[in-house]
């Protein structure tokens, strides 16, 4: 580490269990964003300005006026932009010293598979659950550790898959994939502007453990909060013996 990211850095320095070491996990840590709408805002700033090496931003939809309430990655001036591109010039904004990589597209198959394969870290900030099943079908296959979140009305939810271990839960054990599942999105049912950064900064403390080797994660469990009387709730998650996504690795 230089003298600039000694002092950029030196609250996260100061920190035991962190250090110098830690630190230099995170500028080696390359971490796959999918979303970069609500949730995926304030995780990709902290994980940016926290020091994460490597970045891949991935949305294929364009900043919209109704975005601005609550999806702090972009501004008035980022209007019809591709958000991905967008979310890049914002953190290259913050910490130009990390690589920012814009992916305009909707990942899916090899694409999908390729992108995690890649990264060490997974962040699912998507809003369907066609998107988040791919997501953890290809996080099983690569055994990538892959933290979700959800965000809608005042209720919120966030866990981690740690699909290195063997022990672990996927997201198929807690959310088996149907064809009648219907995706509820902010669009249609609206949500709090500020639940949406509790939760992405959630994803990100979860995803900065997993850089550094911190500290315990959610890793078989889902907290869930409700913003209105600001109670979280603690369930744990067993693996699915049954699963037919990640029994067989």
């Amino acid at each position: 580490m230089n003298d600039q990211q000694l002092l950029r850095y030196a609250r996260h320095i100061l920190l035991d269990d962190l250090g110098i070491e830690g630190q230099e996990r995170f500028l080696a840590a390359k971490v796959l964003i999918i979303g970069a709408g609500g949730l995926g805002s304030p995780a990709a700033l902290y994980l940016a300005t926290a020091g994460i090496g490597h970045i891949t931003l991935v949305d294929d939809d364009i900043v919209e006026l109704s975005n601005l309430q609550r999806q702090i990655l972009h501004t008035t001036a980022s209007l019809g932009r591709p958000k991905a591109e967008s979310g890049r010039d914002m953190l290259a904004a913050f910490n130009p010293e990390i690589e920012v990589q814009a992916r305009v597209e909707r990942l899916q198959g090899e694409a999908m598979a390729q992108a995690v394969a890649a990264a060490d870290i997974v962040l699912d900030c998507c809003d369907n659950f066609a998107t988040r099943h791919a997501i953890n079908r290809a996080c099983v296959r690569h055994r990538k550790p892959l933290v979700s979140g959800a965000a809608i009305r005042y209720d919120g939810q966030v866990s981690t898959y740690d699909l290195r271990r063997d022990d672990a839960p996927c997201y198929h054990c807690l959310f088996p994939e149907s064809d009648e599942a219907e995706d509820i999105n902010c669009a249609t049912t609206g949500v709090l502007a500020p639940l949406v950064g509790i939760i992405g900064a959630t994803q990100a403390a979860e995803a900065l453990k997993l850089a550094a080797g911190l500290g315990e994660t959610l890793a078989g469990r889902l907290l869930q909060l409700d913003v209105r009387s600001m109670r979280w709730h603690s369930v744990n998650v067993p693996r699915d013996p049954d699963c037919p996504v990640c029994r067989q690795r």
